[in-house]
This record gives structure tokens, C-alpha cells and sequence, in this order.
């Protein structure tokens, strides 16, 4: 049996790197520790085995010291005022996978001879808050009144998201990589990430997070794509960023979702604050902490009482079971974008797109499924 002469630093580099201890992984490879200390090494099924388990491409076991892995975008996040420096695996294969859906969708947009969208890089750095919030709702469509009318903030975000994916913008959220519900995204490294582009501008949401932090993401998002810079983000309500585009970014997401002037109008500073915050989150159909930012900025509470009502918060909602479950297609249209989905199908069974590029961009299996998935779009044969 042949064995493979592969570093025993690069075995232990690619487990770290997967954020797996030994023990782990023993199970399936027995010898695991000894191929580490050098005192055994792994057939090529073996390796490529181990190499699927840690998520790393077999290619990468066999170079002489580990590769610096580099986010493909600028990265503005930070823990405690420091930059992380190391993006996990599935960080880095969801912004690969949403890079190759954006190139696929403008090609195709190209070839159906689709105009460039005007909004994509029209608002400026340090522009006027309140005024790029309005250019943005009124693009978007994004109502006030009728938002505060619809039954649920659930009703509010997947509205919002329909009228981004109206205006011709990829929304994708997932709270794992593909498909694979073994390999989830963590809330705790980032929120969601925008890929501008004039014909096919992407944001992801990371849907591992709670769904009223989702609609702030979104906002943050969208405003980066009217700026048309892209970025990898972590920013919420709370978060005060030292650099000038992400500050930018959530305070036109505020205006967006919560303006200061229709909040003034409604916000009574009186009544009692638990009361007044379940009344304001119901009306504007936004996370609570969403508005207690409003109502910091607002005037209605001080600095001290503006963190220490956070942080009560965060308590409360972080106690409230999660749902799970729900239609796969129903879901699956959430993780691809339903436009970008409606495109690739038409296009695959067009004959245009290889079936297998279109299996391996939807994250699915089999053809059924796929065309299974067509169907509930609306997209037949």
C-alpha cells in the first residue's frame, strides 16, 4: 500500500484550521496522531479523505509551509476594537461560492443584454445621512407606513428582501455553507458581506443570526452597495466603527429602517420604556435595539441608560427559543437568491448551463431536486 510523504505540520495546520482538536477526529482516522508526530503517514484515499473532513483543498497539504489565506474583500470587522485576522473555512468557502453565483449572474445578465443599475456606487462617502436613506427607501420602495401595517417583522424583512431582489440585487442569507447544516456559519465572526458589481450587486446575509438582526444587516449592506465598495461586516445597531465607510453604512441603516423624524412623531418619552419599546418594535417592525439606538439618538435616553437597557435586552431576546424547520425550497430560494435561482434554472434547462455547474452553484445533488426547485419558482421545462 502506498503511503504519502505528506508534512506532518500541514496535517496539523489544515485540523487547527478547521478549528478541530484530535479527539475529533480520531474516529475517523485512528492514526491520526501519529501521522502528526511523523511517525506514520496516510495513503492518498486516506489524505484526500482528511482533507474533505478539514474542509482544506488536498492541494494545499502538500506545500512546504501553510498558505496565508486572505479574505478575497476588505474585512471591517472587529472583537473588541482588534481585527480578526484569521476567517474561518466556512467564511471563506461562502464568500468563494457567492463570487462564482455573482460572476455566473452577470455574464448571463450580459447576455440578455440587461443595462447597468444606476444606483450601484451613486451615493458618496460622508454624503448627508437622512438624504442617502431616502434615495435608498424610495428605490427600494421601502415604505414606512406600509411596513408598520404588515402583520409580523418576519413579513417586514422578507418583503424587504423581495423588494431588493426587485431592483435587481442578489440577496442571499444562510446560516451555513451550501447545504451542509454540519458546517454553520458563526453569528460571532460576521454578519453578512456586500459584493458590489453594476450588474449583478450581491449581499449575503449570515442566517445563523437572529432574524431582527438580519433586516440591520441588510440595511448596512445595502448601503455599501449605493456606495459600491464591498465589505466583509460585523457591524449591529450598537457598534460605533472607527472607519468612516462602515460608520457611514449604520447610520444610514438606522435612518433607513427607523428615520429619526417619523420616530419623534410617535415616540412618547413618558411612557414606560418596556412598554414604549414593544410598541416602537411592532410599529416600525425592527429589532428592539434597533430602536433603543433611535432612542438614544433621539434624545429620549442617556448614554448610561442607553447601554444598560442594551444589554437587558440582549439578554431577553438571546432567551428566546429559536424556531426551526420550514420548506427546503422555501429555504433554499432564502440561501441562493430568487432571482439568481430563477436565472440559473431557465438557463440549465435552456441548455445553456451545464447541469453539473448548476447542481454544484446550487448547492443541491440531483436533477430532480433541481427541477423540483424550478417548479416551486415557477420555472418548467
Amino acid at each position: 500500500m502506498i503511503r504519502v510523504d505528506v508534512r506532518p505540520d500541514m496535517l496539523r495546520w489544515a485540523r487547527e484550521r478547521a478549528s478541530l482538536g484530535v479527539e475529533a477526529l480520531t474516529k475517523r482516522f485512528p492514526h491520526l496522531a501519529d501521522w502528526e508526530r511523523g511517525d506514520a503517514h496516510p495513503t492518498l484515499k486516506q489524505l484526500e479523505r482528511f482533507a474533505s473532513a478539514t474542509h482544506v483543498p488536498i492541494g494545499f497539504l502538500f506545500l512546504p509551509t501553510p498558505p496565508v489565506e486572505r479574505l478575497p474583500i476588505p474585512d471591517f470587522r472587529t472583537r473588541s476594537n482588534e481585527r480578526i485576522d484569521r476567517p474561518s473555512p466556512e467564511l471563506l468557502d461562502t464568500i468563494y461560492a457567492c463570487q462564482r453565483r455573482q460572476e455566473w449572474y452577470r455574464d448571463f445578465a450580459r447576455s440578455m443584454g440587461e443595462e447597468a443599475l444606476p444606483f450601484v456606487g451613486s451615493a458618496r462617502r460622508g454624503s448627508d445621512v437622512v438624504a442617502s436613506a431616502a434615495v435608498i427607501r424610495r428605490a427600494l420602495g421601502f415604505d414606512v407606513e406600509a411596513r408598520r401595517r404588515m402583520p409580523t417583522w418576519t413579513d417586514a424583512l422578507r418583503a424587504f428582501i423581495g423588494q431588493a431582489d426587485s431592483l435587481g440585487i442578489l440577496v442571499m442569507c444562510s446560516g451555513v455553507v451550501g447545504n451542509d447544516t454540519h458546517r454553520p456559519l458563526d453569528p460571532e465572526e460576521f454578519c453578512g458581506f456586500a459584493l458590489p458589481d453594476s450588474l449583478a450587486p450581491l449581499v449575503f446575509i449570515n442566517g445563523a443570526d437572529t432574524k431582527n438582526a438580519q433586516m440591520f444587516t441588510l440595511a448596512h449592506e445595502l448601503a455599501h452597495v449605493w456606495l459600491g465598495e464591498s465589505a466583509l461586516s460585523d457591524s449591529t445597531p450598537m457598534t460605533v466603527p472607527d472607519d468612516v465607510v462602515e460608520s457611514w453604512c449604520n447610520r444610514v441603516a438606522a435612518e433607513l429602517l427607523v428615520p429619526l423624524d417619523a420616530l419623534r412623531e410617535t415616540y412618547d418619552r413618558h411612557a414606560e420604556l418596556r412598554h414604549e419599546l414593544d410598541r416602537l418594535t411592532r410599529w416600525f417592525k425592527v429589532s428592539s435595539l434597533v430602536i433603543l439606538r433611535r432612542m438614544h439618538d433621539a434624545g429620549g435616553l442617556s448614554r448610561e441608560e442607553f447601554w444598560h437597557e442594551y444589554h437587558r435586552e440582549v439578554a431577553r431576546l438571546r432567551a428566546i427559543p429559536r424556531g426551526r424547520g420550514g420548506s427546503f425550497y422555501l429555504t433554499q430560494a432564502a440561501r441562493v437568491s430568487k432571482r439568481f435561482a430563477r436565472a440559473l434554472i431557465a438557463s440549465t434547462l435552456e441548455g445553456n448551463t451545464l447541469q453539473r455547474d448548476a447542481l454544484q452553484m446550487l448547492a443541491i445533488k440531483k436533477l430532480d431536486t433541481l427541477h423540483e426547485f424550478g417548479r416551486s419558482l415557477g420555472v418548467e421545462a
